[in-house]
């Protein structure tokens, strides 16, 4: 059955705007309308409708299997619908300070009105930009080269290239269930969609190794970090020629379900790769500055050293701007003849982005926000799992939360039509938008903006103890018949 609507109702009507605004270019009193008065012109139903006809299909809508949301206005933690409905945002890491930041607002619309051009010429943003950046990181880390690019993906696909340029290796070891990125590139060393359907597969040169996920996974014990490391060395023994260009991994595995490696996982793996003579990527994309509280980056509650860093959706707050952070050493060995010029990456108006995100960041105090709140959420969420048994775990650091809902604690069979069922009534009946992940889509994902408060955390745990008490999900219903929320 086709996705989209028949020709008749809203995408009649849009027919008939569409030819009233031609007919309107025409004209000459008034002259055509303008897009403000055009999208104003358009109900929730029309827009939907202009989606799918002008959209494909693999771009997904979230909660299209209930009432999906016209979102037009945002501010701090919250986001309102085209009807003034407020909604508790829990899921959005992109506006890191917070939706419509004041300041971040400023900065762009002053910047945009003065110039936007390319990284050609010289411009005081990029620079002080990629100083502010690199004074981020551990001292003596070495971390000091800054590339500027447009999102995460561009970051993580640039990072292999460096990798291939400073090793000429192309062997990779991923990391099962994770996700880098959309390009070609970086489709092929995130199992999160090779493994997935339409996907193309795992590449001879891509070596992935278990998730080192400590609630389901192999190894649960204290050793758990070293013997999930063994994996990593092996793979780079199995590499051809026993040698590799990198070793890749999310900080904090997101669309893994929230899982973040065992003491000692890093130092171990790191040892192992570059002793087969790669390079170690930490991609901090969705999980760095500050959003682990206790640490600006979430590498660093390993204690170790990345050679590339990878961060991209909270740096613009909203804005599209990404990095690639790494050594001399690593920068030289790229700076082989062949250009890198990213025209919009680092451009000044991002660049302003970034540049007043940080100051926010910083004035506001919300990395220690996030640290003081995270541990009032988890504590929360632990005791409500003493009184809900649906909830397995609850896991994470900081602003970074997973809630892995089971229908038995002891085999840890997956709750997914449970969860989805909670994911669906907590934006209908509460107003609270989550999100799920993990490999059994069992997992709500808390990533709220950083200014997510104690009072907002209270919200989250009264409501899904609310939903938990009325669970309308019937286990003896085949689970093919219950609708997932995509989201």
């Amino acid at each position: 059955m086709s996705r989209h609507p028949p020709d008749c109702g809203p995408m009649r009507r849009v027919g008939v705007l569409s030819a009233q605004l031609c007919a309107a270019e025409g004209a000459g009193a008034g002259g055509p309308l303008g897009f403000q008065e055009e999208t104003k012109s358009l109900d929730k139903a029309e827009v939907l409708a202009l989606r799918h006809r002008h959209t494909s299909a693999a771009q997904s809508i979230s909660y299209a299997n209930t009432d999906p949301l016209m979102i037009v206005r945002g501010a701090g933690a919250r986001l309102y619908d085209e009807s003034g409905r407020e909604f508790l945002d829990t899921r959005n890491n992109v506006c890191h300070v917070g939706h419509a930041h004041p300041r971040v607002a400023k900065a762009v619309a002053d910047q945009v009105a003065l110039l936007n051009t390319n990284t050609r010429y010289l411009h005081p943003n990029l620079s002080l930009l990629a100083q502010r950046l690199a004074a981020t990181f551990p001292k003596g880390s070495g971390l000091e080269v800054c590339f500027f690019v447009n999102s995460g993906s561009e970051a993580n696909d640039l990072a292999m290239r460096l990798a291939f340029a400073r090793t000429k290796s192309r062997q990779v070891v991923v990391v099962d269930h994770g996700y880098h990125g959309h390009t070609v590139q970086t489709l092929e060393i995130s199992p999160y969609k090779f493994d997935h359907k339409g996907g193309e597969g795992q590449k001879r040169n891509v070596h992935k190794v278990p998730c080192p996920d400590t609630f389901r996974g192999p190894h649960r014990g204290p050793d758990a970090g070293e013997r999930y490391a063994e994996h990593v060395a092996a793979a780079c023994q199995r590499a051809e020629g026993g040698q590799v260009a990198a070793f890749i991994v999310e900080s904090g595995m997101s669309v893994g379900g929230v899982i973040l490696p065992p003491p000692g996982y890093l130092t171990r793996c790191y040892e192992a790769v570059r002793a087969a003579g790669g390079i170690c990527v930490a991609d901090e994309v969705q999980v760095g500055f500050g959003r682990f509280g206790e640490h600006f980056w979430a590498f660093e509650q390993q204690g170790v050293t990345p050679d590339v860093v990878t961060l991209g959706k909270p740096f613009g707050n909203g804005m599209p701007l990404a990095a690639v952070v790494t050594t001399k050493a690593v920068a030289e060995a790229f700076h082989n003849g062949l250009e890198y010029f990213n025209t919009f990456g680092g451009n000044p108006v991002c660049c302003a982005a970034g540049l007043a995100m940080l100051d926010v960041l910083r004035d506001e105090g919300l990395q220690k926000n996030a640290a003081k709140v995270g541990r009032h959420l988890r504590s929360s969420l632990q005791s409500l799992a003493a009184r809900r048994p649906l909830i397995g775990d609850i896991r994470g650091m900081g602003l970074f939360v997973g809630i892995e809902f089971v229908r038995d604690r002891q085999t840890l069979e997956p709750a997914t039509p449970e969860t989805s069922e909670v994911c669906a009534r907590m934006k209908e009946e509460h107003q609270i938008l989550m999100s799920i992940d993990g490999p059994h889509d069992n997992v709500l994902v808390m990533k709220p903006p950083m200014c997510f408060s104690a009072q907002d955390a209270d919200t989250v745990v009264r409501a899904l103890d609310a939903v938990l008490a009325t669970l309308k999900y019937d286990a003896s219903v085949s689970d093919s018949k219950v609708g997932h929320t995509p989201t």
